[in-house]
Protein backbone atom coordinates (compact mmCIF):
# COMPACT_ATOMS: atom_id res chain seq x y z
CA UNK A 1 0.00 0.00 0.00
CA UNK A 2 1.90 3.33 -0.97
CA UNK A 3 0.53 6.93 -0.43
CA UNK A 4 0.51 9.89 -2.47
CA UNK A 5 0.81 13.58 -1.57
CA UNK A 6 -0.69 15.79 -3.59
CA UNK A 7 0.09 19.52 -2.22
CA UNK A 8 0.48 23.15 -3.37
CA UNK A 9 -3.47 23.05 -3.76
CA UNK A 10 -5.01 26.97 -4.67
CA UNK A 11 -8.27 25.89 -3.92
CA UNK A 12 -9.81 22.27 -2.90
CA UNK A 13 -13.35 22.23 -2.59
CA UNK A 14 -14.43 19.24 -0.55
CA UNK A 15 -17.95 18.94 -0.61
CA UNK A 16 -18.30 17.61 2.68
CA UNK A 17 -20.77 18.25 5.49
CA UNK A 18 -19.54 21.61 6.41
CA UNK A 19 -19.02 22.39 2.75
CA UNK A 20 -15.09 23.50 3.25
CA UNK A 21 -13.21 25.48 0.23
CA UNK A 22 -9.58 25.14 1.31
CA UNK A 23 -6.89 27.63 0.47
CA UNK A 24 -3.09 26.53 0.22
CA UNK A 25 -4.35 22.71 0.84
CA UNK A 26 -3.00 19.16 0.39
CA UNK A 27 -4.56 15.59 0.30
CA UNK A 28 -2.78 12.00 1.16
CA UNK A 29 -4.50 9.36 -1.32
CA UNK A 30 -3.66 6.00 0.48
CA UNK A 31 -3.92 3.37 -2.56
CA UNK A 32 -8.32 3.81 -3.25
CA UNK A 33 -8.85 6.04 -0.51
CA UNK A 34 -8.18 9.46 0.89
CA UNK A 35 -6.68 9.23 3.93
CA UNK A 36 -5.75 13.16 4.81
CA UNK A 37 -7.16 16.36 3.97
CA UNK A 38 -5.67 19.71 5.80
CA UNK A 39 -3.25 22.53 5.60
CA UNK A 40 -0.65 21.80 2.89
CA UNK A 41 2.05 23.16 6.31
CA UNK A 42 0.64 20.04 7.94
CA UNK A 43 0.29 17.54 5.91
CA UNK A 44 2.02 13.92 7.06
CA UNK A 45 4.85 11.99 4.94
CA UNK A 46 3.93 9.80 2.06
CA UNK A 47 5.62 7.93 -0.04
CA UNK A 48 5.13 9.77 -3.20
CA UNK A 49 4.73 13.73 -3.30
CA UNK A 50 2.59 15.69 -6.49
CA UNK A 51 2.80 19.44 -6.44
CA UNK A 52 -0.50 20.45 -8.43
CA UNK A 53 1.41 24.40 -8.49
CA UNK A 54 -1.05 26.50 -7.49
CA UNK A 55 -4.41 24.39 -9.44
CA UNK A 56 -7.58 23.72 -8.04
CA UNK A 57 -8.91 20.27 -6.88
CA UNK A 58 -12.54 19.82 -6.70
CA UNK A 59 -14.34 15.75 -5.86
CA UNK A 60 -14.22 13.72 -9.63
CA UNK A 61 -17.65 14.43 -11.36
CA UNK A 62 -20.03 11.63 -10.98
CA UNK A 63 -22.32 11.27 -14.34
CA UNK A 64 -24.98 9.98 -12.75
CA UNK A 65 -27.08 9.57 -16.63
CA UNK A 66 -25.50 8.18 -19.77
CA UNK A 67 -26.21 6.07 -22.42
CA UNK A 68 -22.87 5.21 -23.71
CA UNK A 69 -23.46 1.85 -25.73
CA UNK A 70 -24.44 2.80 -29.20
CA UNK A 71 -23.12 3.05 -32.52
CA UNK A 72 -24.29 5.01 -36.03
CA UNK A 73 -24.51 8.99 -36.13
CA UNK A 74 -27.87 11.20 -35.75
CA UNK A 75 -26.34 14.50 -37.09
CA UNK A 76 -28.64 15.22 -39.49
CA UNK A 77 -31.55 14.73 -36.78
CA UNK A 78 -29.67 17.10 -35.02
CA UNK A 79 -28.75 19.84 -37.81
CA UNK A 80 -32.64 19.25 -38.69
CA UNK A 81 -33.79 20.20 -35.03
CA UNK A 82 -31.62 23.32 -35.06
CA UNK A 83 -33.29 24.35 -38.36
CA UNK A 84 -36.59 24.19 -36.71
CA UNK A 85 -37.88 20.39 -36.22
CA UNK A 86 -39.13 19.35 -33.00
CA UNK A 87 -37.81 16.55 -30.92
CA UNK A 88 -39.78 13.16 -31.19
CA UNK A 89 -38.11 9.92 -28.76
CA UNK A 90 -38.75 7.71 -32.20
CA UNK A 91 -35.33 8.84 -33.35
CA UNK A 92 -34.25 6.48 -30.94
CA UNK A 93 -34.90 3.66 -33.63
CA UNK A 94 -32.34 5.22 -35.77
CA UNK A 95 -29.13 4.44 -33.16
CA UNK A 96 -31.16 0.74 -32.22
CA UNK A 97 -30.65 -0.50 -36.22
CA UNK A 98 -26.86 0.98 -36.28
CA UNK A 99 -26.33 -0.25 -32.78
CA UNK A 100 -27.61 -4.20 -33.24
CA UNK A 101 -25.26 -4.16 -36.88
CA UNK A 102 -22.29 -3.60 -34.65
CA UNK A 103 -19.85 -6.39 -33.11
CA UNK A 104 -19.22 -6.92 -29.43
CA UNK A 105 -15.59 -6.05 -29.99
CA UNK A 106 -17.02 -2.72 -32.06
CA UNK A 107 -19.29 -1.95 -28.86
CA UNK A 108 -16.63 -1.91 -26.80
CA UNK A 109 -14.04 -0.40 -28.37
CA UNK A 110 -16.67 2.58 -28.61
CA UNK A 111 -17.28 2.59 -25.09
CA UNK A 112 -14.11 2.64 -23.54
CA UNK A 113 -13.45 5.57 -25.91
CA UNK A 114 -16.11 7.55 -24.43
CA UNK A 115 -15.76 6.46 -21.07
CA UNK A 116 -11.89 7.41 -21.59
CA UNK A 117 -12.75 11.27 -23.13
CA UNK A 118 -15.16 11.18 -19.85
CA UNK A 119 -12.78 10.85 -17.47
CA UNK A 120 -10.27 13.40 -19.11
CA UNK A 121 -12.66 15.98 -18.37
CA UNK A 122 -13.00 14.68 -15.42
CA UNK A 123 -15.44 12.42 -14.50
CA UNK A 124 -14.33 9.48 -12.25
CA UNK A 125 -17.75 7.66 -11.37
CA UNK A 126 -20.22 6.89 -13.84
CA UNK A 127 -23.53 5.42 -14.62
CA UNK A 128 -24.57 3.91 -18.43
CA UNK A 129 -27.76 2.02 -19.87
CA UNK A 130 -28.77 -0.48 -22.01
CA UNK A 131 -31.57 0.74 -24.09
CA UNK A 132 -30.33 0.66 -28.08
CA UNK A 133 -30.78 -2.98 -28.26
CA UNK A 134 -34.67 -3.68 -27.52
CA UNK A 135 -34.55 -7.34 -27.95
CA UNK A 136 -33.80 -10.02 -25.20
CA UNK A 137 -30.94 -10.83 -27.29
CA UNK A 138 -29.31 -7.66 -27.55
CA UNK A 139 -29.91 -5.84 -24.47
CA UNK A 140 -28.70 -8.95 -22.96
CA UNK A 141 -25.66 -8.48 -25.03
CA UNK A 142 -25.50 -4.69 -24.29
CA UNK A 143 -26.05 -5.64 -20.09
CA UNK A 144 -22.89 -8.73 -20.54
CA UNK A 145 -21.29 -5.91 -22.26
CA UNK A 146 -21.57 -3.17 -19.92
CA UNK A 147 -21.23 -5.94 -16.79
CA UNK A 148 -17.66 -7.07 -18.16
CA UNK A 149 -16.17 -3.00 -18.46
CA UNK A 150 -17.78 -2.54 -14.82
CA UNK A 151 -15.61 -5.46 -13.30
CA UNK A 152 -12.67 -3.25 -15.62
CA UNK A 153 -13.45 -0.25 -13.71
CA UNK A 154 -14.28 1.38 -16.53
CA UNK A 155 -17.97 2.10 -15.88
CA UNK A 156 -19.73 1.60 -12.04
CA UNK A 157 -23.56 1.55 -12.14
CA UNK A 158 -25.28 -0.30 -14.92
CA UNK A 159 -29.16 0.52 -15.92
CA UNK A 160 -31.23 -1.66 -17.63
CA UNK A 161 -33.37 0.47 -20.15
CA UNK A 162 -35.29 -2.07 -22.01
CA UNK A 163 -38.27 0.16 -21.97
CA UNK A 164 -36.37 3.13 -24.21
CA UNK A 165 -39.26 3.12 -26.86
CA UNK A 166 -41.69 0.10 -28.81
CA UNK A 167 -39.65 -0.90 -31.24
CA UNK A 168 -40.95 -0.26 -35.35
CA UNK A 169 -43.67 -3.30 -35.65
CA UNK A 170 -44.25 -3.81 -32.52
CA UNK A 171 -47.36 -4.32 -30.22
CA UNK A 172 -46.60 -1.76 -26.72
CA UNK A 173 -47.56 -4.51 -24.53
CA UNK A 174 -47.19 -7.52 -26.39
CA UNK A 175 -43.28 -5.73 -26.27
CA UNK A 176 -43.35 -5.38 -22.88
CA UNK A 177 -44.26 -8.66 -21.98
CA UNK A 178 -40.49 -9.51 -23.34
CA UNK A 179 -39.20 -6.79 -21.31
CA UNK A 180 -40.74 -7.47 -18.19
CA UNK A 181 -39.83 -11.52 -19.02
CA UNK A 182 -37.00 -12.76 -20.75
CA UNK A 183 -34.92 -9.96 -21.00
CA UNK A 184 -35.51 -8.91 -17.63
CA UNK A 185 -34.38 -12.30 -16.68
CA UNK A 186 -31.20 -11.93 -19.18
CA UNK A 187 -30.13 -8.82 -17.79
CA UNK A 188 -30.87 -9.10 -14.18
CA UNK A 189 -27.53 -10.26 -13.36
CA UNK A 190 -25.46 -7.80 -14.80
CA UNK A 191 -27.55 -4.20 -13.76
CA UNK A 192 -28.28 -2.67 -10.30
CA UNK A 193 -31.12 -0.39 -12.09
CA UNK A 194 -33.91 -0.57 -13.99
CA UNK A 195 -35.40 2.63 -15.95
CA UNK A 196 -38.08 3.33 -18.40
CA UNK A 197 -38.37 6.61 -20.88
CA UNK A 198 -42.03 7.38 -19.12
CA UNK A 199 -43.12 10.77 -21.65
CA UNK A 200 -45.10 11.56 -24.83
CA UNK A 201 -44.01 9.23 -27.83
CA UNK A 202 -42.53 6.22 -25.33
CA UNK A 203 -44.70 4.52 -22.19
CA UNK A 204 -47.99 5.33 -20.15
CA UNK A 205 -48.30 5.60 -16.47
CA UNK A 206 -49.73 2.39 -16.37
CA UNK A 207 -46.85 0.78 -18.81
CA UNK A 208 -44.44 2.12 -16.81
CA UNK A 209 -45.30 0.57 -13.45
CA UNK A 210 -45.31 -2.77 -14.97
CA UNK A 211 -41.85 -2.29 -15.59
CA UNK A 212 -40.53 -0.94 -12.53
CA UNK A 213 -42.48 -3.60 -10.62
CA UNK A 214 -41.00 -6.43 -12.30
CA UNK A 215 -37.47 -4.83 -11.88
CA UNK A 216 -38.20 -4.44 -7.73
CA UNK A 217 -39.67 -7.70 -7.88
CA UNK A 218 -35.48 -9.01 -9.45
CA UNK A 219 -34.01 -6.94 -7.20
CA UNK A 220 -32.91 -3.78 -9.04
CA UNK A 221 -32.93 0.00 -7.68
CA UNK A 222 -35.64 2.35 -9.92
CA UNK A 223 -34.56 5.18 -11.96
CA UNK A 224 -37.03 7.04 -14.45
CA UNK A 225 -36.80 9.10 -17.04
CA UNK A 226 -39.93 11.96 -16.89
CA UNK A 227 -41.13 15.26 -18.16
CA UNK A 228 -38.45 15.86 -20.24
CA UNK A 229 -41.34 16.28 -23.17
CA UNK A 230 -44.00 17.85 -21.79
CA UNK A 231 -45.43 17.76 -17.79
CA UNK A 232 -46.76 14.31 -17.56
CA UNK A 233 -46.94 11.14 -15.26
CA UNK A 234 -43.03 10.80 -14.77
CA UNK A 235 -42.27 12.81 -11.83
CA UNK A 236 -45.63 10.96 -9.92
CA UNK A 237 -44.43 7.54 -11.02
CA UNK A 238 -41.08 7.46 -9.74
CA UNK A 239 -42.05 9.32 -6.42
CA UNK A 240 -44.73 6.06 -6.20
CA UNK A 241 -42.09 3.54 -6.30
CA UNK A 242 -39.44 5.36 -4.24
CA UNK A 243 -37.22 5.99 -7.12
CA UNK A 244 -33.70 6.62 -6.79
CA UNK A 245 -33.97 10.02 -8.70
CA UNK A 246 -36.28 10.59 -11.83
CA UNK A 247 -34.23 12.91 -14.57
CA UNK A 248 -34.82 15.24 -17.08
CA UNK A 249 -37.81 17.03 -14.87
CA UNK A 250 -38.14 19.70 -17.91
CA UNK A 251 -41.65 20.57 -17.72
CA UNK A 252 -42.93 20.44 -13.62
CA UNK A 253 -46.18 21.22 -12.48
CA UNK A 254 -46.44 22.50 -9.12
CA UNK A 255 -47.72 18.86 -7.64
CA UNK A 256 -44.95 17.48 -9.39
CA UNK A 257 -42.32 19.70 -7.44
CA UNK A 258 -44.41 19.55 -4.16
CA UNK A 259 -44.36 15.23 -4.36
CA UNK A 260 -40.65 15.69 -5.03
CA UNK A 261 -40.28 17.62 -2.25
CA UNK A 262 -41.49 15.28 -0.18
CA UNK A 263 -39.66 12.68 -0.60
CA UNK A 264 -36.91 14.10 1.82
CA UNK A 265 -38.21 14.84 4.85
CA UNK A 266 -36.15 12.30 6.26
CA UNK A 267 -32.77 14.02 5.29
CA UNK A 268 -30.29 16.41 6.58
CA UNK A 269 -28.87 18.06 3.19
CA UNK A 270 -26.25 19.36 5.48
CA UNK A 271 -24.49 16.94 6.52
CA UNK A 272 -26.21 14.48 3.80
CA UNK A 273 -27.37 12.15 6.23
CA UNK A 274 -30.71 10.23 6.66
CA UNK A 275 -32.80 8.42 4.19
CA UNK A 276 -32.75 10.25 0.82
CA UNK A 277 -35.27 10.91 -1.59
CA UNK A 278 -35.80 11.08 -5.20
CA UNK A 279 -33.04 13.35 -6.84
CA UNK A 280 -34.14 15.61 -9.76
CA UNK A 281 -31.74 14.87 -12.50
CA UNK A 282 -30.94 17.97 -14.93
CA UNK A 283 -29.76 16.97 -18.18
CA UNK A 284 -28.73 20.80 -19.17
CA UNK A 285 -26.35 19.91 -22.36
CA UNK A 286 -29.59 17.76 -23.91
CA UNK A 287 -31.78 20.62 -23.09
CA UNK A 288 -29.39 23.25 -24.89
CA UNK A 289 -30.09 20.13 -27.76
CA UNK A 290 -33.05 19.56 -28.16
CA UNK A 291 -34.02 23.27 -27.18
CA UNK A 292 -36.20 22.17 -24.60
CA UNK A 293 -36.44 24.71 -22.01
CA UNK A 294 -33.86 24.22 -18.97
CA UNK A 295 -35.03 22.12 -15.98
CA UNK A 296 -36.00 24.29 -12.97
CA UNK A 297 -33.08 23.87 -11.28
CA UNK A 298 -33.07 26.94 -9.12
CA UNK A 299 -37.14 26.19 -8.37
CA UNK A 300 -36.08 22.66 -7.30
CA UNK A 301 -33.30 23.73 -4.83
CA UNK A 302 -35.30 26.06 -3.29
CA UNK A 303 -38.04 23.25 -2.70
CA UNK A 304 -35.42 21.21 -0.74
CA UNK A 305 -35.19 18.57 -3.53
CA UNK A 306 -31.21 17.04 -4.24
CA UNK A 307 -30.59 18.42 -8.01
CA UNK A 308 -27.99 16.20 -9.77
CA UNK A 309 -26.69 17.16 -13.35
CA UNK A 310 -25.37 14.68 -15.66
CA UNK A 311 -24.23 14.63 -19.31
CA UNK A 312 -26.93 12.07 -20.77
CA UNK A 313 -24.26 11.22 -23.13
CA UNK A 314 -26.40 9.73 -26.53
CA UNK A 315 -26.13 10.27 -29.85
CA UNK A 316 -29.36 11.99 -30.59
CA UNK A 317 -29.89 14.50 -28.03
CA UNK A 318 -26.42 15.44 -25.92
CA UNK A 319 -23.52 14.10 -27.25
CA UNK A 320 -20.85 15.27 -25.11
CA UNK A 321 -19.59 13.41 -21.72
CA UNK A 322 -18.64 17.48 -20.90
CA UNK A 323 -19.72 17.41 -17.35
CA UNK A 324 -17.43 20.87 -17.03
CA UNK A 325 -20.24 22.24 -19.68
CA UNK A 326 -22.92 21.34 -17.95
CA UNK A 327 -21.67 22.70 -14.46
CA UNK A 328 -20.84 26.13 -16.72
CA UNK A 329 -23.73 26.09 -17.98
CA UNK A 330 -25.99 25.54 -14.66
CA UNK A 331 -24.36 28.37 -13.11
CA UNK A 332 -24.53 30.29 -16.20
CA UNK A 333 -27.98 29.74 -17.48
CA UNK A 334 -29.48 27.79 -14.86
CA UNK A 335 -28.96 29.90 -11.93
CA UNK A 336 -27.37 27.83 -9.64
CA UNK A 337 -24.18 28.84 -7.56
CA UNK A 338 -21.00 27.66 -8.26
CA UNK A 339 -21.22 25.77 -4.97
CA UNK A 340 -24.17 24.15 -5.99
CA UNK A 341 -23.56 23.50 -9.11
CA UNK A 342 -20.24 21.19 -8.06
CA UNK A 343 -22.92 19.85 -5.60
CA UNK A 344 -25.04 19.10 -8.00
CA UNK A 345 -22.25 17.59 -10.34
CA UNK A 346 -20.54 14.97 -8.02
CA UNK A 347 -22.46 14.47 -4.39
CA UNK A 348 -26.01 14.82 -6.06
CA UNK A 349 -25.41 12.37 -8.72
CA UNK A 350 -23.81 10.24 -5.75
CA UNK A 351 -27.47 10.46 -4.13
CA UNK A 352 -28.80 10.00 -6.78
CA UNK A 353 -27.12 6.51 -7.68
CA UNK A 354 -26.89 5.84 -3.86
CA UNK A 355 -23.34 5.91 -3.64
CA UNK A 356 -23.02 8.77 -1.47
CA UNK A 357 -20.80 7.02 1.29
CA UNK A 358 -17.92 6.32 -1.55
CA UNK A 359 -18.17 8.71 -3.62
CA UNK A 360 -19.15 12.73 -4.58
CA UNK A 361 -17.07 14.45 -1.71
CA UNK A 362 -13.80 14.70 -0.42
CA UNK A 363 -13.35 12.89 2.64
CA UNK A 364 -11.25 10.78 4.69
CA UNK A 365 -12.05 7.14 3.62
CA UNK A 366 -13.95 7.88 0.23
CA UNK A 367 -12.90 6.85 -2.69
CA UNK A 368 -9.48 9.53 -4.20
CA UNK A 369 -11.47 10.58 -7.31
CA UNK A 370 -10.04 14.43 -7.80
CA UNK A 371 -9.73 16.48 -10.19
CA UNK A 372 -7.47 19.04 -11.16
CA UNK A 373 -8.49 22.27 -12.87
CA UNK A 374 -5.85 24.36 -15.12
CA UNK A 375 -7.28 27.44 -13.16
CA UNK A 376 -6.39 28.29 -9.48
CA UNK A 377 -10.27 28.45 -8.25
CA UNK A 378 -13.14 26.23 -9.47
CA UNK A 379 -14.99 29.33 -10.67
CA UNK A 380 -12.83 29.43 -13.61
CA UNK A 381 -15.68 26.57 -14.66
CA UNK A 382 -18.62 29.07 -15.78
CA UNK A 383 -15.87 32.25 -15.73
CA UNK A 384 -14.25 30.95 -18.64
CA UNK A 385 -16.95 29.06 -20.54
CA UNK A 386 -15.59 25.90 -22.95
CA UNK A 387 -12.25 26.50 -21.98
CA UNK A 388 -10.35 22.57 -21.59
CA UNK A 389 -9.84 22.94 -17.80
CA UNK A 390 -8.83 19.60 -16.63
CA UNK A 391 -5.39 18.80 -16.03
CA UNK A 392 -5.03 16.22 -13.69
CA UNK A 393 -7.73 13.59 -12.63
CA UNK A 394 -7.42 10.38 -10.18
CA UNK A 395 -9.91 7.47 -10.25
CA UNK A 396 -9.90 5.44 -7.09
CA UNK A 397 -6.55 6.21 -6.47
CA UNK A 398 -4.51 6.01 -9.47
CA UNK A 399 -3.83 8.64 -11.56
CA UNK A 400 -5.67 8.64 -14.65
CA UNK A 401 -5.18 11.53 -16.78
Amino acid sequence: MRSTLITDIAELTTVDPEGRVLTDAAVVVEDERIAWIGPAADAPEADDRVSVEGRAVLPGWVDSHTHLVFDGDRSAEFEARMAGESYAAGGIGVTTSATRAASDDRLAELVRGRVADAVAGGTTYLETKTGYGLTVAEEARHARLLAGLREEGLVDEVTFLGAHLVPPGRDAEDYLDDVVGPMLEAVREHAGWVDVFCDTGAFDAEQTRRVLAAGVAAGLGVRLHGNQIEQGPGVGVAVEFGAASVDHVNHLSDADVEALAGTWAGWDRASATGTPGTVAGCLPACDLSTRAPLAPARRLLDAGIEVSLASNCNPGTSYTTSMNFNVGTAVLQMHLTLAEAVRAATLGGAIGLRAQDRVGSLEVGKRADLHVLDAPAAIHLAYRPGMPLTHAVWRAGRRAV
